[in-house]
């Protein structure tokens, strides 16, 4: 597609968010002025059995519910020129984009991010649905907590058997992909969303993958070998059984996302908080404290202990909080390159930068008379809670 369309069927386009192996998505407009994010699929992708499997999976992501961390499917035209998908547009940073700019998050924060997830993912498999291609790419951190993206593309993530076997494309993100798709099967089960889920919350305890390297085949390689177990370095002590578990190399020895939810509960309660509070500090440590609470609601204990944890890592050791950083990165950042043309369809996430500035000492002069991150973080939190219970 050459230039921006003005319009993506009763959408009104305002600008390009970004493109990548799938194709473009862009910021449109509904008649009513709502915003959306509209993903238009790429030519190289079509078929009639795609186009066919498509309309399907439009037809049942309507039927999702019971979760706020899925970012909702609203419409699709499967049979346009281009097909094309509008989804709720979700503002925020992506947890990759998180992690690179302010660090790992706390043991805490991860569970609780963990927890999130498999709710928002146990949703998508009541509805017979499976994600397929989630990263921390895919992950939105908005003022509501995480949110799960791109959400209603399987049909162009799992191809036929046959396609694939002719073709011997690998559609997907290898560094995030279970063996089972890595070696090119395309019917997988509900546990190869359980192993990716395990990438990204390894990455954001870790911020790394399981496999890396420096092409896509190296990656893959050891993704279906199962005598090279996954890297868990630096992943915090109460969280690697858990993340060994979700990474197992064959399907069923991986859990359930009930068992992870359960798990992640447990690391919370260990940690002396509730999953409340957890996703409400998850909130402020990545979004600028923008949780909705409810009025009159004392913090707790535990709560008030991990703004104080978040406090002195973010003063000692880590860089300040996105509240620091004027350009709020948008859902754009979800989407990646094109792949090189003389490799298969193979989608990897942009390299890590590098880490050299984590310690760095402040610049002499820098921000003086400025409250820590941290502190501005707490200081608006204790204000939500503050708020008069009879407004």
């Amino acid at each position: 597609m050459s230039g921006v369309p003005t319009r993506i069927g009763r959408y009104t386009v305002a600008r390009e968010l970004g493109s990548g192996g799938m194709g473009e998505v862009y910021l449109a407009y509904t008649p009513a002025g709502d915003l959306v994010a509209v993903k238009v699929i790429r030519n190289d992708k079509l078929d009639p059995l795609t186009r066919a499997r498509f309309e399907k999976e439009a037809l049942i992501a309507r039927t999702v519910i019971g979760t706020n961390r899925v970012a909702r499917f609203l419409d699709a035209d499967p049979y346009a020129d281009r097909p094309w998908l509008a989804m709720e547009y979700v503002a925020g940073r992506t947890l990759l984009a998180c992690v690179d700019s302010d660090g790992l998050l706390p043991l805490p924060l991860v569970a609780s991010l963990g927890a999130l997830l498999a709710e928002g993912l146990s949703a998508v498999h009541s509805a017979g649905l499976l994600h397929r291609d989630l990263k921390p790419q895919n992950v939105i951190l908005g003022d509501d907590g995480p949110m799960i993206i791109d959400f209603g593309l399987g049909a162009f993530m799992d191809a036929s058997q046959e396609t694939l076997s002719h073709s011997g494309m690998i559609i997907g993100t290898v560094r995030c992909m279970p063996p089972e798709q890595a070696g090119g099967h395309p019917q997988v089960s509900p546990a190869a969303d359980v192993y990716a889920l395990g990438t990204v919350l390894l990455y954001a305890a870790a911020r790394h993958y399981p496999y890396d390297g420096s092409r896509w085949e190296a990656i893959a390689a050891q993704v279906t070998n199962a005598e090279i177990a996954p890297d868990l370095s630096g992943v915090p002590a109460p969280l690697v059984p858990l993340l060994e578990s979700m990474l197992a190399h064959a399907p069923e020895e991986r859990p359930t996302l009930q068992v992870v939810s359960d798990a992640c509960a447990r690391v919370l309660s260990d940690s002396g908080t509730t999953p409340a509070a957890a996703r409400l500090a998850l909130i402020a440590h990545t979004n600028g404290g923008g949780a909705s609470s409810a009025p009159g609601e004392p913090l707790t204990v535990s709560f008030e202990k991990l703004i104080h944890e978040q406090a002195d890592r973010i003063e000692h050791d880590e860089p300040a909080s996105p509240l620091d950083d004027p350009a709020r990165v948008s859902q754009a950042e979800a989407d990646e390159s094109e792949p090189d043309p003389d490799e298969p369809e193979v989608l990897l996430p942009e390299p890590a930068p590098g880490s050299k500035t984590r310690n760095d000492p402040p610049k002499p002069g820098a921000a003086r008379g400025r409250p820590p991150a941290s502190k501005r973080i707490a200081d608006e939190l204790r204000a939500l809670y503050a708020a008069d219970p009879v407004l």
